[in-house]
Parts: C-alpha cells; structure tokens; sequence
C-alpha cells in the first residue's frame, strides 16, 4: 500500500521500516541509529521480495514477504534522521534518475500486535510520535525500496533471497548498506 493513511501520522512522523545493515546488530544500527530511536520492534514488509546486493540487500515488490525492524525517531531528531538516511540509501528525491533506493511508503505490519493491543507483544510501543496499529496491526511507514532501474536488474538475473531475511553473514560482499 502506498498511499497516505488519512487517519495516521503526518508524513513527518511516519516510522522506518528496515531490513539490512540498519538493523540492531548491524553496523549501520550504531553508526546511524544509535540514540536516534525511540522504538525498535520485529516488523515485516508484505508483498515484497527481498534480493542479494554488493553487501546489503534491496527490497522490491513482489509476492512474498520481508522481516526487519520498525523504527520510530526520537523526539527532535526526525528531520536529522530522515536527511542521514536519504543520504545512505542515495534518495535524491522522488524519481531521481540516480537514486539507489526510492523512499516511499507502505505498510508494514507487526507481529501479535492485533492479538495484544496497541503497544503489540514483546516490543516497545510505536504509539507515540509514529501512530498506532491499524486494524490487523498494520503501520504506515518509509521504506526504501530498489529504484527502477535496481529492480529491472534484479528482476531479470538477482539473487532472491528465500525467507526475506537479510542476514550480513549469508552475503558474499559482507555489510554496507539499508
């Protein structure tokens, strides 16, 4: 889904869905996330598929699912957040042709969230600042998914990774990016 929940959060508080070298335990979790978050909970990405990169994967549409992490800003440093992240993720804006990843949004959802309430099970809450679950524990969030010509390629001759979890180790060109 990739339009505007009416009922959700301005798009200036929307979370981040990730699933790469930002994820905990990753490198890019402490060089660009650490004490940048206000929340972090297991999430997956539906209707997608998730391929091998040069040492990070890219996320695409598809049929299938990807596992990540959803992450909410802390207070006060969305802007400085969303910038560091265009930055390493190369979005130069909506449809730029030299963009690496296109920022867009969609929605994610949160495991036993719907069984649980809103703060979900066993995770911290994304109520404050993101906006809660929908129904069925979907939340509207900034995903960055492989540009254009990214997914032509992967498409045609990537490596698709069974599971849709990304794991640093599984790569042959090690850590470096989403």
């Amino acid at each position: 889904m990739s339009t505007p929940d009416p009922g959700g959060p301005p798009a200036a508080e929307r979370p981040f869905f990730v699933y790469g070298t930002l994820l905990p335990g990753e490198p890019n979790h402490d060089l660009f996330l650490r004490g940048r978050t206000a929340g972090e909970r297991p999430a997956v990405l539906p209707r997608a598929l998730l391929f091998d990169g040069p040492g990070y994967p890219y996320a695409i549409d598809g049929h299938g699912r990807v596992h990540g992490t959803l992450l909410t800003a802390a207070p006060g440093v969305y802007g400085e957040l969303l910038g560091l992240l265009d930055h390493l993720e190369e979005f130069l804006g909506p449809g730029h042709p030299r963009n690496l990843y296109e920022r867009v949004v969609r929605e994610v959802e949160l495991p036993g969230a719907a069984e649980s309430g809103p703060g979900g099970a066993g995770g911290t809450s994304t109520r404050a600042g993101a906006g809660g679950p929908g129904p069925g524990g979907g939340v509207q969030a900034w995903v960055y998914l492989a540009a254009a010509a990214v997914t032509r390629s992967l498409r045609t001759g990537g490596v698709l990774i069974p599971g849709g979890r990304w794991n640093a180790g599984d790569t042959p060109g090690g850590p470096s990016t989403p």
